[in-house]
């Protein structure tokens, strides 16, 4: 089959050519736009990264209106990325308007998470069925694990670390996630780029009463300034690390909370599977970022993380950067939505 994947994130939009289980070319923008110009060929399908299900939402359907019609009733639970996932289905069905469009959801990985990690304790007025912990980066977190299990046969116990301008970590046990950090929103978990990760509630709260913080500014404050940039004044986590070679005390404050809660994340995944075989570093940070590896590696010391320091130094994924000896595998893998959107387009068209 030949596919067209659109992938809009909260920051970027990304549509590749997929044929036969294989890329085969990236573009900019929605071939046939202003923004990419010219005929892609024949095309037998468009699948689409969309973000947010809602509780109803989870295995990949073909988009109608009524479909497409859910999805906007649903903004309201992720509005920083629905509606751009929104825009590019529209404009995708508008230019292509004689193939299937296929919606698959960033938070149907996490369907098979118990309900002890997925049920906020909430009173019970308030424990509506799409008031629970959804859990994002599915799509990347279902990739990851599974091609963890094709270059380590016979680990079930695996820990994807997803780190990005978003950033979320993923206990798969089995195939299956049982955990992972983002929760009713993907605003919940690690520290990222922009975003703040877990904040004590009764902090939000004494701001909006003490401080008068309107609503709004919260949330766009909790949204874009904050995480990182908060920090240290950029999300940018490469410049981060260049500023602490010349001892900038905001750039190591920034990194060592980054830090401080990735270990202590994987750490609370681990607990989820009862062990830890293999860990996973994908996603811009993730693969490119080897002094995050080596000191979150170093963290993990205690489960048997241990990494390889000269082929963490030089590592471009796919790659085992495992240290000689180690218990636990360490591996540095591509983020590949793309291919993993493709996958079950052609799984549901098949079927």
């Amino acid at each position: 089959m030949r596919l067209l994947v659109v992938n809009a994130g909260s920051s970027s939009l990304k549509v590749s050519l997929v044929e036969d289980g294989r890329r085969r070319e990236r573009f900019d923008g929605l071939p046939g736009t202003a923004a990419e110009p010219g005929s892609l060929g024949r095309v037998d399908a468009v699948g689409h990264r969309v973000v947010h299900g809602g509780p109803d939402l989870g295995e990949p359907v073909v988009v109608d209106d009524e479909v497409e019609r859910r999805l906007r009733d649903v903004v309201d639970l992720a509005p920083l990325h629905q509606p751009k996932s929104l825009r590019g289905l529209e404009e995708a069905r508008r230019l292509l308007p004689d193939v299937p469009h296929v919606a698959c959801f960033d938070t149907a990985f996490h369907r098979t998470i118990p309900a002890a990690a997925s049920t906020h304790a909430l009173p019970a007025e308030w424990r509506r069925p799409e008031l629970r912990r959804y859990g994002f980066h599915g799509l990347s977190h279902a990739w990851a694990s599974r091609r963890a299990a094709e270059l380590v046969p016979g680990a079930r116990r695996v820990v994807v670390c997803h780190l990005g301008a978003g950033a979320s970590l993923c206990a798969v046990l089995d195939g299956h996630s049982v955990d992972t950090t983002m929760g009713f929103t993907p605003l919940d978990g690690l520290v990222m780029a922009t975003r703040s990760g877990s904040v004590d509630p009764g902090l939000l709260l004494w701001l909006l009463e003490h401080r008068h913080v309107a609503v709004g500014d919260l949330a766009d404050a909790l949204e874009h300034r904050s995480g990182l940039s908060g920090l240290a004044g950029t999300g940018d986590l490469a410049e981060l690390l260049q500023r602490l070679e010349r001892d900038d005390d905001d750039a190591r404050l920034a990194v060592d909370v980054y830090l401080h809660r990735l270990v202590g994340g994987v750490a609370a995944m681990t607990a989820a599977l009862g062990g830890l075989d293999v860990l996973v570093f994908t996603g811009g940070v993730g693969e490119n970022a080897a002094a995050i590896r080596q000191r979150t590696a170093a963290g993990l010391g205690f489960l048997g993380v241990a990494v390889d320091a000269g082929r963490n130094a030089t590592a471009s994924p796919d790659t085992d950067v495992t240290a000689p000896g180690a218990p636990v595998r360490t591996l540095v893998l591509a983020a590949q939505e793309d291919l993993e959107i493709a996958r079950e387009v052609t799984r549901l068209l098949r079927a």
